[in-house]
């Protein structure tokens, strides 16, 4: 006999192919609970529970996943674009890029042509890593013992972006965290693009102190999704800057560490380092 938490998995899983095969209509809150047989207000809050985000989240989602496409393949013009994703104009696919992508759909499309990104390459306790910032803060931070391969990863995510290899004020406060109080965080500037969801799980992660470990279900109960362990588990390894966003204090419930975005054995020495040190200042 199937449980009331499988009929609901099935109701969503059932609701999302649903979206996937007509979020170009842009369906209303409405039709989609209609698909599945709920009210809209039931189904509205049983889907943030299972997806993490709101139905007309994930349509504006599978919206720009689908226009990214067509800009990467198709080189459309805006209009055009915006046409094909069933979107009203290109004034609405340029609100939805700049908050899910934050940039431009033109910025997209030129792969960051006009984005001057500077980057540096430094030591720290857990080895060498490459560190990019843009004028609005740290982009991305990732270690690294092949400095080529660093930045050839860097330019896949902003391939005609403006690059120079320049040690800037951004970096050296972001490199600091290696060294100082965890407290000075608050120096650090962040120039990150995510949807919504992965934003709040970042930002939750910055709550988790040196030292200490969170669990995903904690970080799901956080943020008030306590059914979302796996969007957060995905969110937690889609983060691109390492250490400043502290993705290595998330374990498993069962008290194993997992996977890490940089490697194992460095999230464990990780863990045992800031031990360490909060052993040392008490």
């Amino acid at each position: 006999m199937e449980t009331s938490n499988q009929i609901d998995y099935q109701r969503i899983e059932k609701a999302i192919e649903y979206l996937k095969m007509n979020f170009k209509e842009q369906p209303s809150l409405e039709a989609i609970a209609s698909h599945v047989h709920l009210s809209p207000f039931h189904f509205q809050r049983m889907f943030k529970e299972w997806a993490g985000v709101s139905p007309k989240q994930f349509v504006q989602y599978l919206s720009i996943e689908y226009a990214k496409g067509i800009l990467k393949e198709q080189n459309g013009n805006l209009a055009d674009v915006a046409y094909e994703t069933g979107l009203s104009g290109t004034s609405r696919l340029h609100d939805l890029f700049i908050k899910i992508e934050g940039m431009t759909p033109g910025e997209y499309k030129n792969g960051g042509q006009q984005l001057l990104i500077n980057y540096s390459y430094a030591e720290s306790p857990f080895g060498s890593l490459l560190v990019a910032s843009t004028s609005k803060g740290i982009c991305y931070m990732a270690f690294s013992d092949d400095s080529d391969q660093a930045f050839a990863e860097l330019q896949q995510l902003f391939p005609n972006a403006n690059y120079q290899q320049l040690l800037d004020q951004l970096q050296q406060n972001a490199l600091h965290i290696f060294s100082t109080d965890w407290s000075r965080l608050s120096e650090v500037k962040l120039h990150l693009k995510g949807t919504d969801f992965q934003i709040k799980v970042w930002e939750t992660l910055l709550t988790v102190p040196s030292g200490g470990l969170a669990t995903y279900a904690d970080i799901a109960n956080i943020i008030k999704k306590p059914t979302a362990n796996r969007a957060v588990g995905t969110a937690v390894g889609s983060n691109l800057v390492a250490f400043l966003i502290p993705c290595h204090r998330v374990i498993k419930s069962t008290g194993e560490l997992g996977q890490y975005h940089w490697g194992a054995t460095k999230k464990t020495a990780m863990i045992g380092w800031e031990a360490a040190r909060n052993t040392i200042s008490k």
